[in-house]
């Protein structure tokens, strides 16, 4: 999906008068460790499709030589770089990249995000790094392009760290979240025009991002938006948790359908059923005006069979729930969330009476964490019908609470910045090695789908040897052919009523 902070930073900047360009590598075949898809091979879930069906195809020059084209040709007053933790370090190797053309016309170089939000000590740490923000940056940054373009001083800038000439870091103080109502449309003009396209269950389709939420009133503690919130309690007067109002979210739709054709919309909030049923009725009646399919993620415990029969009448075409852990004793110690394996199950069977597809996201290699805690995460998702489920190593982040446990087990440095899209699981613990967690993520699907009678042969296929990867590839070719597009369940052995109690299958107590 194309970065919506990006576009609404244009439409922030163009309306006070500013020239903006973008530098988008996103089709560049930049040597990250990932297939142009943005999958890992290994992967099950990915349903088959064919970028040139829209015309999109990988570049074939150099990333590098495009940029500094595009920046001569622009010559920029200001360079801004907006980066996830696991996008730090490409984002510093485009950087280097100009490193001759900055240098040169001392051009300030600005980075936000919530990776420099929370670790703005490691990122204010690059030579080339004039400036870093913390928190929300729409604001900031348009004070900051004033100034530019007026040759102010902009050392006092709120929400920056700023470094002076003299060696100095001026640390400036945070101003109370953006009100989200008085925003600009997304301006999408930056982006070509195979950036509209986001394939979705194995089809095609013109997906635009659009807010309703910014922010989660949930504590989930693997998650930077708690720490969001206790952040701007702690530095300013406002509240980080906020809804859009409904008449400028089909605004918006409206002119995206008119202006850009969009066929499908991607609602990215945290938890988009986290409204109130007058909330829900609000969005309902307005979306009866735009009836596309869409896409939401959300939390099992916020549905009800009239949220997803309302949902679904208007155009809800799938789900993406954040399950996480199927021990019930462990999610509540460690992740902060505190919900019934019983009424997970039951919860998760709404969506599919109402025709509405849905995944299921799990992670493993969590601190404290053991192999045999994990696959109680499988014998839930074995209960569970969904159209697809993932497993996802743990990644400490910056700016959650089990990074600050991680670094307190000894198992991460505040140093170390995570590369989840390429790296070996970050953790490895005794107890629970990274080549144990990678071996289960490369599994996970095949022990959720087939025949527990199969589980000796998964086992063997964990294994990144030669007999392992062989007894993989033909696992793989097995679940393609017989499981893959069906609901998780429908090759496994004969399992239990929801009623089942957590200790018939093994979701006993996490051990200290």
């Amino acid at each position: 999906m194309l970065p919506p902070a990006i576009a609404l930073f244009n439409a922030l900047l163009k309306r006070e008068g500013h020239s903006v360009r973008l530098f988008d590598a996103t089709y560049y075949s930049v040597d990250y460790g990932i297939d142009s898809d943005g999958s890992k091979a290994d992967n099950l879930n990915v349903m088959p499709f064919d970028p040139n069906e829209k015309g999109i195809r990988m570049k074939t020059s150099s990333w590098a030589d495009d940029l500094r084209k595009e920046f001569d040709d622009f010559d920029p007053d200001l360079i801004a770089m907006s980066t996830t933790e696991d996008m730090w370090n490409l984002g510093i190797t485009l950087l280097d990249s100009i490193r001759d053309r900055v240098e040169r016309g001392k051009i300030p170089v600005i980075v936000g995000g919530v990776f420099p939000t929370f670790a703005p000590d490691l990122v204010a740490a690059h030579d080339l790094v004039t400036m870093v923000c913390i928190g929300e940056g729409e604001e900031a940054l348009v004070d900051l392009s004033y100034r530019i373009g007026r040759g102010i001083t902009y050392e006092n800038v709120t929400n920056l760290w700023v470094k002076t000439e003299d060696g100095r870091l001026v640390k400036n103080a945070v101003t109370k979240p953006v009100d989200i109502n008085s925003l600009p449309i997304l301006d999408l003009s930056l982006f070509e025009e195979a950036r509209l396209y986001r394939p979705m269950a194995g089809k095609w389709y013109r997906m635009l991002p659009v807010e309703t939420i910014r922010g989660c009133p949930y504590k989930c503690a693997y998650c930077n938006s708690p720490t969001q919130v206790e952040f701007y309690k702690e530095n300013s007067d406002g509240r980080f948790f906020r809804k859009k109002d409904i008449r400028l979210v089909h605004e918006e739709l409206k002119y995206f359908i008119g202006h850009h054709g969009m066929e499908y919309g991607y609602f990215w909030a945290d938890t988009f059923l986290a409204m109130n049923n007058r909330e829900l009725d609000e969005f309902c009646e307005m979306y009866r005006d735009i009836r596309l399919p869409f896409w939401m993620q959300t939390r099992p415990e916020t549905l009800s069979e009239e949220k997803i029969k309302k949902l679904a009448e208007v155009g809800l075409h799938r789900i993406s729930f954040g399950l996480e852990h199927g021990n019930e004793a462990f999610r509540e110690k460690y992740l902060d969330r505190s919900f019934k394996n019983k009424d997970i199950i039951e919860k998760l069977r709404i969506p599919t009476h109402y025709g509405v597809q849905f995944s299921v996201n799990n992670i493993t290699g969590f601190p404290n964490e053991t192999r045999e805690l994990a696959f109680d995460t499988i014998e839930l998702n074995r209960h569970i019908e969904s159209n697809n489920q993932n497993l996802y190593a743990f990644v400490p982040f910056h700016g959650t609470p089990l990074r600050k446990l991680a670094e307190k087990l000894g198992y991460v440095k505040h140093t170390d910045i995570t590369r989840c899209l390429t790296d070996k699981p970050m953790l490895d613990q005794p107890q629970y090695r990274a080549s144990e967690v990678e071996g289960l993520q490369r599994c996970f699907v095949l022990y959720v789908g087939m025949s527990r009678s199969r589980w000796k042969d998964i086992e063997r296929a964990e294994k990144n040897t030669p007999e392992g990867n062989r007894i993989f590839e033909e696992l793989k070719e097995e679940y393609k052919s017989k499981y893959m597009n069906t609901p998780a369940t429908s090759g496994v052995d004969k399992l239990p009523s929801a009623g089942v109690s957590d200790l018939e299958y093994g979701l006993e107590p996490p051990k200290d």
